[in-house]
């Protein structure tokens, strides 16, 4: 007698957002509507796909699962990133599902409009965001120039900075995020005081 055991892959969820003082949630609440089997969130710069629960995700889905997103610019900022990522799952047969932009890849889709599609919306995207640090850097320069920009308020205080620099020397450079938590700041701010110090 042939049995064969169907076997459903899993629903996995990656949600992402750039700083610890970021919020995923509403990032989570879509994920969840679709039932998720596991969830991997990353507060941490897309820049790179060197991101801890990115990797681990990817390391995590097999053959069968998807790989579920809110957005295409949570998974990757740059267009070469997001391909590299969706061609890797894909070839590997992991699904990946994009809730905003409505859109699924898979390894059946032998169809060349589906990655015109996704190189099209990655190049928005990124395209976007070029647009938006241009705008940010245009009106910083016209706030300089009528005195109005004082630039970010500075989180910690010259006596919290010193304390930082002891405790991190003291722990010799690790644990880092829990630092960075426990005087409430991202690791980013971590580092850029660090570096000043």
């Amino acid at each position: 007698m042939n049995t064969t055991v169907s076997t459903k892959g899993h629903n996995i969820g990656y949600a992402r957002v750039s700083t610890a003082d970021q919020d995923t949630a509403r990032q989570l609440e879509a994920l969840h509507q679709l039932g998720i089997d596991r969830l991997f969130e990353d507060k941490a710069s897309g820049k790179d796909i060197n991101r801890p629960a990115l990797v681990e995700a990817m390391k995590y889905a097999r053959t069968g699962d998807t790989l579920v997103v809110h957005s295409l610019d949570r998974l990757a900022r740059n267009l070469v990133d997001l391909l590299n990522i969706v061609e890797d799952l894909t070839a590997r047969g992991v699904s990946v599902k994009f809730l905003k932009e409505n859109l699924v890849f898979t390894t059946s889709e032998a169809d060349p409009f589906s990655k015109l599609t996704l190189q099209m919306l990655g190049a928005f995207a990124q395209f976007e965001r070029s647009l938006i640090r241009e705008r940010q850097r245009e009106g910083i320069a016209i706030a300089k120039l009528a005195g109005a920009f004082k630039g970010r308020k500075q989180a910690l205080n010259d006596e919290q900075v010193k304390e930082l620099v002891s405790l991190d020397t003291v722990n010799h450079g690790k644990n880092r995020t829990a630092l960075a938590a426990q005087f409430g700041i991202s690791r980013n701010s971590l580092y850029r005081y660090l570096e000043r110090a």
